[in-house]
């Protein structure tokens, strides 16, 4: 089954075909219709005239020469004529536009009361009859004489046209589209938070207009992100500030004041400290890091596990990818602790970290707990920033730490989903492109 064209280009190449291949049917059709009058005028003169000439010669000659004259203009004309009597088989008419008209036009010119027919028994010919005195004769044309042979030159040349229309119809649609193809790869440079090269601006009035207001927008947009990125870095400076002086004073308490009173606001504090900079990766992610590299996914992520060694943290790694994607090293870095940390806090120190290949395109890494995992109904929800379940899983924490890693996944053109894990817990699958 032949599915329809996705693109604008061949959608509407697939609708133009059509309709130029009606318009060359019609061509024909009128071509053919006009010319049928003309050319049923044509025969009647021609037949008419060969009567008329035939006519006369019967007339004119000896008796005795008018077989000798039959015989040559059958020799000569392929012109047969015969006397009417019984012997000549019973004659039809076909119908037809043309013959109906050449009919009409000799009975015009010959007499009303001139009998035509198309085929005498097995024999295609024109039967014309005509009088001499009180007898009448038959005049036999071959066919060649009634009947135009069909002009396959007309048939190439449509061809022809057809195919060169085609072409032409190609060239300008995409021609058209070309400023839309141009304007998908820079939107998605401006979903990733980069500025595009700017679309030309030229070309007919509705493709100016759609270039500048695309080149418009993108400055706009460029311009309020780098706008919230002061505001929220700037906000989070000035909180900083209060709360480290909140902490020098906490740590400049005299020694007889309650510790554990201490130590639970120095806790909050730090607590406040990893929201904000949470807030700030969340803002800041993707921009001021050097491009993307290839990297080998297993080793990216034993580099990033070798911390939770060192801390000596219940953390599992079967390595199973053997594949290179394109990792911008700190954001892959952050992606990675955000699971990993988050399994850890919940998990009930029973994590794990898996890497494997999806297809041959996609390879992916995965980090599974045991903790009380994120009901089916919510786990959509749960990639969005600032969003809560419970504090099961939240507190302390600023609802950011998987709209981060969704971020990330998603500079990089991957995705994440949230599933549950065998036995109880959650499964954080990031699927990344392999080079």
């Amino acid at each position: 089954m032949i599915s329809w064209p996705r693109s604008l280009l061949w959608r509407t190449v697939a609708l133009l075909i059509p309709l130029l291949v009606l318009s060359q049917f019609a061509w024909f059709a009128l071509l053919s219709l006009s010319d049928r009058e003309p050319r049923a005028r044509q025969i009647a003169e021609r037949v008419s005239s060969i009567v008329n000439l035939t006519r006369a010669a019967l007339v004119g000659s000896r008796p005795e020469g008018r077989r000798a004259l039959l015989a040559e203009l059958n020799e000569s004309e392929g012109i047969r004529v015969y006397a009417d009597d019984e012997t000549l088989p019973e004659g039809t008419l076909g119908t037809g536009p043309v013959i109906g008209l050449v009919v009409a036009e000799l009975q015009r010119r010959l007499g009303p009361d001139t009998v035509i027919h198309d085929a005498r028994g097995g024999e295609r010919a024109l039967w014309v009859s005509f009088r001499i005195d009180e007898d009448r004769f038959w005049l036999a044309l071959p066919p060649a004489r009634e009947r135009r042979p069909f002009q396959w030159t007309w048939v190439a040349w449509g061809l022809l046209v057809l195919l060169l229309s085609i072409a032409g119809a190609y060239l300008i649609v995409r021609r058209i589209t070309r400023p839309l193809r141009a304007a998908v790869p820079a939107a998605a440079a401006i979903g990733r938070g980069e500025l595009p090269p700017p679309l030309p601006e030229s070309g007919p009035l509705e493709v100016a207009a759609l270039g500048r207001a695309f080149n418009e927008m993108a400055r706009d947009v460029r311009s309020l992100e780098q706008d919230r990125k002061l505001l929220l870095a700037g906000i989070s400076h000035d909180l900083r500030t209060p709360l480290a002086r909140l902490r020098l004073g906490i740590e400049m308490l005299p020694a007889g004041s309650d510790g554990a009173l201490g130590a639970g606001m120095v806790q909050d504090i730090e607590d406040m400290d990893a929201i904000i900079d949470q807030f700030l990766s969340f803002v800041r992610e993707g921009s001021n890091e050097e491009a993307a590299v290839d990297t080998d996914l297993d080793a990216a992520v034993r580099a990033v596990l070798e911390r939770y060694d060192r801390q000596a943290s219940p953390v599992r790694l079967q390595a199973g990818a053997a594949a290179k994607v394109r990792l911008r090293p700190l954001s892959f870095q952050r992606l990675l602790c955000n699971l990993v940390d988050n399994a850890l806090r919940h998990g009930g120190g029973d994590v794990e970290v898996h890497t494997g290949r999806l297809d041959d395109a996609h390879a992916h890494v995965t980090v599974l707990d045991r903790g009380p995992g994120i009901p089916e109904s919510e786990r959509a929800r749960m990639l969005e920033p600032f969003q809560r379940i419970g504090s099961a899983r939240t507190d302390p924490g600023s609802g950011l730490g998987l709209a981060i890693v969704d971020r990330i996944a998603r500079l990089h053109g991957g995705r994440v989903t949230l599933d549950g894990r065998e036995g109880g817990g959650l499964k954080v699958r990031v699927e990344l492109p392999i080079t």
